[in-house]
Protein backbone atom coordinates (compact mmCIF):
# COMPACT_ATOMS: atom_id res chain seq x y z
CA UNK A 1 0.00 0.00 0.00
CA UNK A 2 3.31 2.15 0.18
CA UNK A 3 3.82 4.07 -2.72
CA UNK A 4 7.20 5.08 -3.72
CA UNK A 5 7.84 9.01 -3.27
CA UNK A 6 9.90 10.43 -6.08
CA UNK A 7 12.55 13.13 -4.91
CA UNK A 8 14.17 16.06 -7.25
CA UNK A 9 17.23 17.36 -6.59
CA UNK A 10 17.31 21.23 -6.59
CA UNK A 11 20.41 23.03 -6.58
CA UNK A 12 20.37 26.61 -5.75
CA UNK A 13 23.21 28.78 -5.97
CA UNK A 14 23.01 31.33 -2.86
CA UNK A 15 24.98 34.22 -4.30
CA UNK A 16 23.41 37.24 -3.68
CA UNK A 17 20.64 36.54 -1.56
CA UNK A 18 19.32 37.48 1.11
CA UNK A 19 19.95 34.65 4.20
CA UNK A 20 16.23 34.37 5.16
CA UNK A 21 14.91 34.55 1.97
CA UNK A 22 16.91 31.77 0.52
CA UNK A 23 16.45 29.80 3.67
CA UNK A 24 12.70 29.81 3.84
CA UNK A 25 13.15 28.53 -0.16
CA UNK A 26 14.73 25.53 0.78
CA UNK A 27 12.36 24.94 3.73
CA UNK A 28 9.42 24.42 1.37
CA UNK A 29 11.34 22.60 -0.85
CA UNK A 30 12.45 19.97 1.54
CA UNK A 31 8.71 20.08 3.14
CA UNK A 32 7.53 19.19 -0.44
CA UNK A 33 4.99 22.04 -0.16
CA UNK A 34 6.11 22.63 -3.72
CA UNK A 35 4.30 19.51 -4.86
CA UNK A 36 0.63 19.38 -6.09
CA UNK A 37 0.32 16.47 -3.58
CA UNK A 38 1.78 17.78 -0.52
CA UNK A 39 0.63 16.45 2.71
CA UNK A 40 1.05 17.62 6.05
CA UNK A 41 1.87 14.23 7.48
CA UNK A 42 4.09 13.12 5.03
CA UNK A 43 8.06 13.73 4.05
CA UNK A 44 7.36 14.27 0.35
CA UNK A 45 10.36 16.87 -0.14
CA UNK A 46 13.38 16.97 -2.76
CA UNK A 47 16.82 17.30 -1.55
CA UNK A 48 18.39 20.57 -1.61
CA UNK A 49 22.05 21.20 -2.75
CA UNK A 50 23.22 24.60 -1.89
CA UNK A 51 26.79 26.43 -3.59
CA UNK A 52 28.54 29.61 -2.66
CA UNK A 53 26.99 29.79 0.23
CA UNK A 54 30.06 32.33 1.43
CA UNK A 55 28.54 34.82 -0.67
CA UNK A 56 25.25 35.00 1.20
CA UNK A 57 23.64 38.28 1.89
CA UNK A 58 23.04 39.59 5.45
CA UNK A 59 21.27 43.47 5.33
CA UNK A 60 21.82 45.44 8.20
CA UNK A 61 23.81 45.46 11.34
CA UNK A 62 22.67 41.73 11.95
CA UNK A 63 26.42 40.59 12.08
CA UNK A 64 27.02 42.41 14.74
CA UNK A 65 23.13 42.53 17.03
CA UNK A 66 22.01 39.34 16.29
CA UNK A 67 22.47 36.59 18.89
CA UNK A 68 21.87 32.91 19.43
CA UNK A 69 20.49 31.98 22.35
CA UNK A 70 21.45 28.36 23.60
CA UNK A 71 19.90 27.55 27.28
CA UNK A 72 21.10 24.35 29.45
CA UNK A 73 18.00 24.43 31.68
CA UNK A 74 20.33 25.13 34.38
CA UNK A 75 20.55 28.93 36.30
CA UNK A 76 23.47 30.69 35.12
CA UNK A 77 22.97 28.37 31.94
CA UNK A 78 21.98 30.52 29.04
CA UNK A 79 24.78 31.03 26.47
CA UNK A 80 24.86 34.28 23.71
CA UNK A 81 26.69 33.94 20.73
CA UNK A 82 26.79 36.57 17.95
CA UNK A 83 26.21 35.82 14.24
CA UNK A 84 30.00 37.51 13.53
CA UNK A 85 31.45 34.58 16.46
CA UNK A 86 29.30 32.07 14.69
CA UNK A 87 30.38 32.79 11.36
CA UNK A 88 34.40 33.27 12.64
CA UNK A 89 33.83 29.90 14.47
CA UNK A 90 31.86 27.81 12.04
CA UNK A 91 31.01 29.29 8.83
CA UNK A 92 28.33 30.34 7.12
CA UNK A 93 27.12 26.58 6.25
CA UNK A 94 26.07 26.60 10.04
CA UNK A 95 24.32 29.79 9.88
CA UNK A 96 22.16 28.32 6.94
CA UNK A 97 21.25 25.22 8.53
CA UNK A 98 20.29 26.70 11.67
CA UNK A 99 17.63 29.06 10.04
CA UNK A 100 16.74 26.34 7.42
CA UNK A 101 16.29 23.94 10.82
CA UNK A 102 14.20 26.76 12.80
CA UNK A 103 11.90 27.10 9.64
CA UNK A 104 10.69 23.19 9.70
CA UNK A 105 8.23 22.13 12.09
CA UNK A 106 9.03 20.61 14.78
CA UNK A 107 7.83 16.80 14.70
CA UNK A 108 9.39 13.30 13.60
CA UNK A 109 9.56 14.59 9.75
CA UNK A 110 12.42 16.94 10.91
CA UNK A 111 15.73 14.96 10.76
CA UNK A 112 15.14 13.16 8.22
CA UNK A 113 14.42 16.49 5.65
CA UNK A 114 17.65 17.70 7.11
CA UNK A 115 19.19 14.87 6.00
CA UNK A 116 18.40 15.86 2.49
CA UNK A 117 19.89 18.96 2.50
CA UNK A 118 23.43 19.42 1.21
CA UNK A 119 25.28 22.58 1.76
CA UNK A 120 28.65 23.17 0.21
Amino acid sequence: MTKEISRKEHTLDATGQSLGRLASQIAIILRGKDRADFANNLDLGGSVVVTNVDQVKVTGNKLDTKIYYKASNRPGGLKKTKLKALVADKGWSEVLRRAVYQMLPDNKLRPGMMKRLTIK
